[in-house]
């Protein structure tokens, strides 16, 4: 998708399209049909209430951004009227993804209002804001994957009982309630490792204990940010990890992490169409693969396209990366590279053939990187994830400079 697909409904508030609103849009759904039911939704602000039905599969909705194309409702829970009701978006059809724009609930009576419910299975949110006060996100059931998305209300803000993956999000006012429960004692570092960890297990991974007490920087210096590229050869990517305490073992296993999410084409799109200036591909990736990420990443260039770095089974943690990885299908060079080098293809064919044996290496080298440069000295527990406490900003740089930090890997 990402731009690739051509709409079959144009939605316009102000009527330039095909339809005003998006529910009268859902209405030419044809059922049973094969393929995306892909719907534009233009920049203007939307008052409705839309229900896509578990016969309705498929179904792309779009807009023009965030805060641009913007869905509201305002009904709110009541004695006879239950919150699931109450769902501004409400998705039942399986394989639903949702891009670009802002879904609000502006209830302000204090009850239950809902702005996203999502029960089918395979449903896919990007950059989307989704807003309201009580329970904004009902994750009801089924696998469900959101990635640079705003989740904010005042309680309660995700609930459901879903396999759910949460990338590069903000949920807002989790902090604030954190706070309200237990001042300054649960720091920002704290909650982003808890969270990676409820990820793996609500996403059919291992469940470990990982030990807290960590502490926040008073700077953020990109500096410190010591992260292997998409590029770098195995020899490369195990120099960061062994200057942190780390062994070859624990970054083949790390990067198992990569069973779910996205990458974005301009980590790897030089292997699918221009390898090292050849004008062809990468040879370590299969033919077909790369001629269709080619195709995706040229679709839409200016939006910089995603696909799943796991090609079967994106949203489930399990031992499929590895699997993938030996028949050439792994998407960034760094991936593809621990299936070809000596001192790595090993324990890749390892964990390949054994799913439970990767879970719970999984488990062990996350603990162990958890616990690698953890903050002492001058620090905090900040009370708001977005800034850092007032009456620290005094701290120098120098100062702050002197002890070692935590550095929270994302691969």
């Amino acid at each position: 998708m990402n731009g690739e697909l051509q709409p079959d409904a144009l939605v316009a508030a102000d009527g330039t399209g095909e339809f005003r609103n998006i529910a009268e849009a859902l209405k030419a759904y044809k059922l049973n049909s094969k393929g995306w039911y892909v719907i534009y939704v233009k920049a203007g602000v939307y008052e409705e209430n839309i229900f896509i039905s578990k016969d309705q599969i498929n179904v792309y909705i779009y807009g023009d951004g965030i805060d641009k194309t913007i869905v509201y409702g305002s009904k709110h829970s009541t004695d006879e009227f239950p919150a699931y009701r109450t769902a501004v978006v409400a998705v039942l059809g399986n394989g639903f993804v949702c891009k670009s724009m802002t879904i609000q609930n502006r209830a302000t009576t204090g009850r239950e209002a809902v702005a996203l419910r999502i029960q089918g299975d395979k449903a896919a949110i990007f950059n989307c804001k989704i807003e309201g006060a009580e329970r904004t996100l009902y994750a009801v059931a089924h696998r469900q994957f959101y990635r640079e998305c705003i989740i904010s209300g005042s309680q309660d803000i995700i609930f459901g009982d879903s396999s759910i993956v949460i990338q590069k999000s903000l949920i807002m006012e989790i902090k604030k309630a954190l706070e309200a429960a237990c001042p300054s004692m649960v720091s920002c570092a704290d909650t982003i490792t808890l969270a990676t960890r409820d990820a793996v297990a609500l996403g059919g991974g291992p469940n470990y204990t990982v030990p807290t007490g960590r502490r926040d920087r008073l700077v953020s210096n990109m500096k410190d940010v010591t992260l292997p590229g998409p590029t770098f050869t195995v020899s490369e990517g195990f120099q960061v990890f062994r200057s942190k305490g780390l062994t070859l073992g624990d970054m083949v296993t790390i990067l198992g992490a990569h069973t779910v999410g996205v990458a974005h084409c301009s980590f790897f799109e030089d292997r699918v169409s221009n390898f090292h200036g050849t004008g062809r591909p990468d040879p370590t990736i299969d033919r077909n693969l790369a001629a269709n990420h080619s195709k995706i990443c040229a679709s839409n260039p200016n939006t910089d396209p995603t696909v799943f770095l796991d090609q079967t089974t994106g949203f489930v943690f399990d031992n499929e990366y590895y699997k993938q990885l030996l028949l050439k299908r792994g998407i960034m060079q760094i991936d593809q590279e621990l299936a070809s080098d000596r001192s790595s293809v090993g324990i890749v064919s390892s964990f390949a053939r054994n799913g439970i044996g990767f879970k719970q290496s999984f488990a062990k080298a996350t603990v162990k990187l958890a616990s690698t440069q953890v903050l002492v000295g001058i620090s905090e527990v900040r009370t708001n994830y977005r800034v850092f406490n007032a009456n620290k900003q005094s701290k120098s740089r120098s100062q702050e400079n002197s002890t070692k930090g935590i550095v929270i890997k994302r691969f």
